[in-house]
């Protein structure tokens, strides 16, 4: 578990927490983007999608720009984490997926904690989201990666600090790139398929976004097949609490140099055009918790 600090170009200042479980997940933690996931790799392949931008300075990202749209000048990375009080399309003086992406944290706490059955290396730290006389909302991020694992945890709270309650909305968009995403990748929950097999860089594919309602039992999740030249197949599954997170929506542009798939937990449907979901409303001094895992693995071929 170390910090450290990218030097070069549009990158140059931004803090992260490098992760090596010893068990082939490794895996960079961003203080300075909101301590969302960058780079990402399975037994050394690279698996997180990331853009020409690379993981740029949040100096140098301007939310509100592009109409709205400054989102897509600094998107890249595993994850990137969206809200806290609006997510998707501008709308309503809010740009693209909120105000919280790219946000710094500050780090409380990092290292390994060998006090436990199983042994983990883990990072704390906060985001707060403020606007005087508006919203004023903190999340608190826990991330813990099992010593000699293959898996990554994810706990999230967040609080309203504001005397009147807000609308809370979150999204966790995870992205994967090659080669986590291949001609032949399907994307499946519970034994259904959702989509696939995908043909990646074909001249005519379209940037497609889809929503479901996740089961009701309290537990949801999907997995990623994606066929490996070996004659593997990696699996990278994403589960997640239902009672917080309902609605999972798959997002992907395969179109010649993009090729991104992205997995996407969200406390609501995606909206028809022209309209807006409604969010949860979060009570002043209330908080909601979200928690989400992933796990790799390689699997026979089918």
């Amino acid at each position: 578990m170390r910090r450290i600090v990218l030097d070069d170009g549009a990158e140059r200042g931004v803090r992260a927490l490098a992760f090596h479980t010893g068990g082939g997940l490794d895996f960079w933690a961003l203080a300075d983007r909101s301590l969302d996931i960058g780079p990402l790799w399975w037994r050394g392949r690279a698996v997180a999608w990331q853009s020409p931008t690379g993981f740029q300075s949040p100096a140098l990202h301007d939310r509100e720009g592009d109409g709205g749209h400054g989102f897509g000048r600094s998107f890249s990375g595993f994850l990137v984490t969206c809200g806290l009080d609006h997510i998707r399309q501008p709308a309503g003086g809010h740009p693209l997926h909120g105000r919280l992406p790219f946000t710094p944290a500050r780090v409380t706490a990092y290292g390994e904690d060998w006090d436990r059955e199983t042994p983990v290396l883990f990072c704390e730290g906060e985001v707060t989201q403020a606007r005087h006389g508006g919203e004023t909302l903190r999340l608190k991020r826990r991330i813990e990666a099992a010593i000699g694992g293959h898996a990554l945890s994810i706990t999230d709270t967040v609080e309203n600090l504001a005397p009147v309650p807000w609308p809370q909305a979150s999204l966790y968009h995870f992205n994967l790139g090659f080669p986590g995403l291949a001609d032949g990748t399907v994307v499946e929950s519970r034994g259904r398929r959702l989509l696939g097999p995908l043909r990646l860089a074909a001249k005519d594919s379209l940037s497609e976004s889809r929503s479901w309602p996740v089961d009701g039992d309290g537990q949801a999740a999907c997995t990623v097949l994606t066929p490996q030249p070996d004659g593997t197949r990696l699996a990278i599954t994403f589960s997640w609490s239902a009672d917080t997170l309902p609605h999972l929506q798959v997002w992907h542009d395969l179109k010649p140099r993009t090729c991104v798939l992205s997995i996407e937990p969200c406390t609501s449907a995606r909206p028809q055009p022209g309209l807006e979901s409604e969010e949860a409303i979060l009570e002043g001094g209330a908080v909601r918790c979200y928690r989400l895992d992933v796990s790799i693995d390689d699997q026979a071929g089918a």
